[in-house]
Formats: C-alpha cells, sequence, structure tokens
C-alpha cells in the first residue's frame, strides 16, 4: 500500500444522501478531511459546518464516462486518501474503473466479478443457494408463464449499465429500484414491464414476513473486519423501503446468514444485506446485497458501529484499529422518511400487505420520536443539514404537484387553485 501519511482527506461523491452527512461528521471526529462531491444542488452533507470542502460533478446519469474522470481528476489531489461509495453508480464506477483509480486512491470495494453477482439478481440468488442460505425463488421474466401465485417483479440488476446489458455502451449509466406486486392470475404485460424497466427483469416469489432486518459488513479479501444488525421497524413506504425507524439488535442466526454469504463470495469492502424473517418458518430470507454504505447508516454510527471510520482505517492499512462493537436497543429516525411513510398509507396500496390506519401511524411515529429523540440530519449543533434537507423535500413534492394538477398549483396554500 502506498504510503499516505501526509494526506489526509475522503472524497465522498453524493446527492441527498443521509449516509454522506453521516461520513463526514463521524471523518471529522477523528480528525480526517471530507470533500463532498455531487451533481446535484443542494446537497445536504455539503451544508454542515464540518464539511471542509464541496466541489461539482457532472452526472453520472447523463454520461459515466465524464463522471468517471471528473472523479478521476479528484483523486489525483495529493490530500485526498479514499474515497466512500454511497451510491449505486459509484460502487459501479469504483469497480469498473479499478486499475484506473488504484494508481490514485486505496479503496475497499469488491472485484467486478464480485460486484457482478450482488448487482445481478439472478446471480445473487444463486450464490446464495450454493452457500446454503435462504432465498425467494428467483427467475426471469421471460421463463414465467404461471402466475398463479402471488409474485414480485423486481430489476433483475441494481445498476443498468454496459458490463451487465450488451445493449448498453460504455457511457449509459441507470439505476431502476421498481417493484411490482402481481396477484395470483393476474398476469402483467411484460412487454410493458420491460419497456418501464428498460431489460427483462426478475420474477420472484412473494415471501410473507413478520419482520425485516438489516446486516451490514465491512470485509477485507473474504474476513470480515465489522458487522452490525438492526430491526427496521419503518422503511420509506408502508410496503417496505430502506429504514427510517430502527434499532440496532444482535441475533446470532442473522449473524450466521449474513456472514455464510459474504464468506461464500469471498468479499472485499462494505455490503449492506436486506432481510425478510419467514412468518412461517422464522428463517432469515435474503432480500438483496448493496455494496455501499446504506440509507440508515447513521442509526449505525450513533449506536457506536463507526463504519465511516472503519473505512478509513481499512483503506489506510490499519484494519486492526477496528473494534468492532455497538450497543443493542438505540432506535434512530429519518424525519422526512417518517413523513413519507405516512404519505404512503395516505396514498399507496398493496394486494400484499395491508394498509395501516393513517391516524394510528401517525400517532405511532409522534410517540416514537418523543421516546427515542435520535434524528439522521438533526442536530442542534449543525442546522444546516436538516435545513438543505427540508428545502429539497417541499421542493421535491411542488413539482410533483405541479406535475400532477399543472400550473394551477400555489405551493403556499399546498392545494390545487380553480
Amino acid at each position: 500500500m502506498r504510503d499516505t501519511s501526509h494526506r489526509n482527506r475522503a472524497l465522498v461523491p453524493t446527492g441527498h444522501e443521509a449516509s454522506s452527512y453521516t461520513c463526514l461528521r463521524s471523518l471529522h471526529r477523528r480528525g480526517v478531511g471530507t470533500v463532498i462531491a455531487s451533481e446535484k444542488a443542494g446537497v445536504p452533507a455539503a451544508a454542515s459546518r464540518f464539511c471542509d470542502e464541496s466541489v461539482s460533478l457532472p452526472s453520472p446519469r447523463e454520461g459515466l464516462l465524464d463522471y468517471r474522470d471528473a472523479l478521476l481528476e479528484l483523486a489525483a489531489r495529493d490530500d485526498v486518501v479514499t474515497a466512500i461509495p454511497v451510491r449505486p453508480e459509484d460502487c459501479y464506477v469504483f469497480s469498473r474503473f479499478a486499475d484506473a483509480f488504484s494508481e490514485r486512491l486505496s479503496l475497499v470495494v469488491p472485484t467486478m466479478e464480485q460486484l457482478r453477482t450482488v448487482h445481478d439478481r439472478l446471480l445473487l440468488a444463486e450464490a446464495a443457494e450454493a452457500a446454503g442460505v435462504p432465498v425467494p425463488e428467483t427467475r426471469p421474466l421471460a421463463d414465467v408463464d404461471d402466475w398463479d401465485e402471488d409474485l414480485l417483479i423486481k430489476s433483475r440488476y441494481n445498476v443498468l449499465a454496459d458490463a451487465y446489458l450488451d445493449d448498453l455502451g460504455p457511457d449509459d449509466m441507470d439505476v431502476v429500484k421498481s417493484v411490482q406486486h402481481v396477484v395470483h392470475g393476474r398476469p402483467p404485460d411484460p412487454e410493458a414491464v420491460r419497456e418501464t424497466m428498460h431489460h427483462d427483469p426478475i420474477v420472484q416469489e412473494y415471501v410473507r414476513s413478520d419482520d425485516e432486518f438489516m446486516f451490514t459488513a465491512l470485509y477485507d479479501r473474504g474476513e470480515p473486519l465489522a458487522t452490525f444488525q438492526h430491526r427496521q421497524i419503518r422503511g420509506d413506504s408502508y410496503t417496505g423501503g430502506g429504514g427510517v425507524y430502527r434499532r440496532s439488535v444482535y441475533d446470532e442466526e442473522l449473524e450466521r446468514v449474513g456472514r455464510t454469504l459474504l464468506d461464500h463470495l469471498e468479499w472485499h469492502g462494505l455490503a449492506c444485506i436486506e432481510y425478510m424473517r419467514d412468518a412461517d418458518t422464522g428463517e432469515y430470507v435474503l432480500t438483496e446485497i448493496n455494496p455501499r454504505m446504506w440509507q440508515s447508516l447513521p442509526s449505525t454510527v450513533q449506536a457506536g458501529a463507526d463504519f465511516p471510520y472503519y473505512y478509513w482505517l481499512a483503506a489506510t492499512g490499519r484494519p486492526d484499529l477496528i473494534e468492532n462493537s455497538y450497543r443493542l436497543g438505540v432506535g434512530t429516525h429519518m424525519l422526512r422518511g417518517e413523513v413519507g411513510y405516512l404519505a404512503s398509507v395516505l396514498t399507496e396500496s398493496s394486494p400484499y400487505v395491508e394498509r395501516p390506519s393513517a391516524l394510528g401511524t401517525a400517532a405511532d411515529i409522534v410517540r416514537s420520536v418523543l421516546r427515542e429523540p435520535r434524528f439522521d440530519y438533526f442536530a442542534l449543533d449543525d442546522p444546516g443539514p436538516f435545513l438543505a434537507g427540508m428545502r429539497n423535500v417541499f421542493a421535491g413534492e411542488t413539482k410533483s404537484l405541479r406535475q400532477k394538477y399543472g400550473r394551477g398549483f400555489d405551493a403556499r396554500s399546498a392545494v390545487p387553485y380553480r
């Protein structure tokens, strides 16, 4: 490993992710600087008083090669030691162009072969079966002709890029996250689904779960350096999604299945694995792996598992200094995510998940916030990121309502006027 003792900054490419703010705040406490880089305006992390520097990037989804080159230019700076992946785009770029980045940075990221396995949900299901851990039955949409059971349609790939799809070029990049619930006996229009997802997606059996969990880890060439678990109490939507209210836990069986899969992959780098607990069998069933920092990273750090610093230690050749421990029962909230969860109760529907009471949901949110007032962005000593995040939420909701109601929308009254 190259001598990096005279350098002291981490590059954090980001959008509006809460995990980027957690990275810079965590590293600031350890005397490590950060460079927040984004193609977006109003990045909450850049509004922090702990942000050393923020720079602009071209959009990866408008031209991946320009985005790569801009990151390489930043990576060439003498004060930048490593880069922390917090988005799907960056996981792909750092692994896809590993040779170019490794000349300038010390990264802890999976090989392209490993990345392909976790980005391709068909390959991931095969790997889970080979490792002997539970995974839903997974098939390409093209192979399904029997719709007499409850099923889910998902994107086959975490990212759409040329390494995975032959009809894309090296400059192409997109992320498709949509999930379609299919009621038995009511088959979808396959061509319409493919047009929406821009490729032939996968079909998975629907697993009825009684809880959702997250297992995260940092691995060094097949060896675990640190792990963490939490139970997801509320997600982005009442039907699922990333955790917006979570509580740290430890379960020996969850630890076993998580490590077994990553050991089988001889994993290197970050991994966030989402699990469902099967309501019938009690097994932890794999949902997906994200090879990056996770949406709920703030809750992980508040429980004592400082993964941004762990990553820094691993990248600078000091993994032996990582102390893998955390406090149990620590609950945290993403406030704008809680608002989104309540909005989903009011606006979304699912044939599989019973819609909770809106009034009861609102009361639950208020009670839990008062009982456990720990938040992803909101901090009295650093209000800038929270205020920037709220501006983004307001701007996004205003844009959505304008698209829905046309120009006859007054953002001040938040209702369409006539």
